[in-house]
């Protein structure tokens, strides 16, 4: 009586431990399971037979990476500035400065990713050097307070004083004594009576 199924019993010329058919595939009892001989060792196993996957295959599953989502959107450094203008003398935020201020934080807030503030005060050069420095000092922390009160944190805002080192204009032409009593001189040099915000941000690159 034979059990399974009958083929050619020829061993397989490298490998000892299983039988193939004149085709040379492996011959398979009733169930499926290839037929082992005699002089069969678990050295024998084959992938084909039931056992572990070939070295290569193997390595090349573990090389192969695994699936990945969209990649993020490439982010880029821009610089958001605004510039607020003051009185002669004077360190009060008037309400143009406020609005481009207002402005500025409105955009900051599209931009979450923020890197820097950096808010620099600057004086004409009508007074003494180190007059001027405190002036500009003065301007640079109202704008800051202002920014702060509008909840911009504190910690976040860096102040410099140029005093009248960084001039927009010169004015160079217009006559008079460079005093409090020259009010064309006082008028020309109006650019240079300002506070500078720049804000660093992260933007999203097309």
């Amino acid at each position: 009586m034979v059990l399974g199924v009958a083929y050619a019993h020829t061993p397989v010329f490298n490998n000892p431990g299983y039988v193939v058919d004149s085709s040379g595939q492996f011959v398979r009892d009733s169930q499926g399971q290839c037929v082992r001989t005699g002089s069969w060792t678990p050295q024998d196993v084959v992938p084909e037979c039931g056992g572990p996957a070939k070295a290569e295959e193997k390595k090349a599953a573990e090389l192969t990476p695994p699936p990945v989502g969209p990649k993020p959107p490439a982010m880029a450094a821009a610089i958001l500035e605004t510039d607020a203008l003051f009185d002669f003398n004077k360190s009060t935020l008037k309400p143009e400065g406020r609005a481009k201020i207002d402005d500025l934080i409105g955009k900051m807030k599209a931009h979450p990713e923020i890197e820097s503030i950096l808010a620099t005060g600057h004086a004409d050069r009508i007074g003494s050097d180190k007059y001027n420095m405190a002036l500009s000092d003065r301007r640079v922390k109202a704008v800051k307070a202002y920014m702060v009160s509008k909840g911009v944190d504190a910690g976040r805002i860096e102040t410099v004083a140029k005093g009248e080192s960084e001039p927009v204009v010169s004015c160079s032409d217009v006559k008079g004594a460079e005093n409090r009593h020259n009010k064309a001189l006082i008028k020309c040099l109006a650019p240079n009576r300002r506070v500078v915000v720049q804000v660093k941000v992260q933007r999203e690159t097309k």
